[in-house]
């Protein structure tokens, strides 16, 4: 089971990304305590595309730091590994990750009650933030995606108030099986199956589940890695 972990809290608001001019909140700063964690959010913390960020399911973005290494090692030093936020997450921490981090899982950050909905799919903003044209595509082969939260139970946090895991309702679907199964083995369809009925997973994935089935295809992840339309 997870140990308990304090969470560096961060949060941003939208600025231009690129040179065209396109808005993102991606770019995230440390945030005072205490904290506030409504349905849609944490407050202090916006979003630019409110179709694609944010909302009900994806309402707190976690980022494993021990990525952060990892992406030192791959595509050597960058200005942004040196500092939390490079991936816009608002929780930062350490020991918790894709393949300890289930879906479904319940945790307690203060009186505040989350519950883990969906991993995070990469867009080309990761690509802006980087300069890098494949950084997004990078985060989605490596599995280093981090995860989104619904807020079941509206509250309050503190200053060195630890995120604990209180249950845990899907022992066999790890966020790095998700993963795996929807970026890698892509046809594995019995999986595909359990994957749909997984009532704590975010409705589109159970629907990208469900279609993906039923069309024998493998969506076009282009558009979402690229920014290119």
């Amino acid at each position: 089971m997870l140990e308990a972990a304090r969470p560096i809290v961060l949060a941003g608001k939208p600025a231009p990304i690129d040179q065209r001019g396109r808005l993102s909140a991606i770019a995230k700063a440390p945030l005072a305590g205490p904290w506030h964690l409504t349905y849609t959010g944490l407050v202090g913390d916006e979003q630019a595309d409110l179709k694609n960020h944010g909302g009900r399911e994806k309402a707190i973005h976690q980022y494993p730091f021990d990525h952060y290494s990892d992406w030192a090692d791959e595509i050597g030093p960058h200005p942004l590994l040196g500092a939390k936020g490079a991936f816009g997450e608002n929780l930062s921490t350490s020991g918790w990750t894709e393949h300890n981090v289930h879906i479904g899982d319940i945790v307690r950050f203060g009186s505040a009650l989350l519950q883990v909905s969906q991993g995070r799919q990469p867009c080309w903003k990761l690509n802006a933030r980087f300069d890098r044209r494949d950084m997004s595509a990078l985060t989605q082969a490596r599995g280093r995606t981090g995860w989104y939260y619904r807020v079941l139970e509206e509250g309050d946090a503190k200053e060195h108030t630890p995120l604990e895991l209180v249950e845990r309702r899907q022992e066999s679907w790890p966020l790095s099986r998700l993963t795996r199964l929807l970026y890698v083995d892509t046809r594995h369809y019995d999986e595909l199956r359990e994957m749909a009925q997984i009532p704590e997973l975010a409705e589109g994935w159970r629907k990208l589940a469900t279609r993906r089935i039923e069309t024998r295809a493998t969506e076009d992840w282009a558009p979402r890695l690229t920014g290119e339309t």
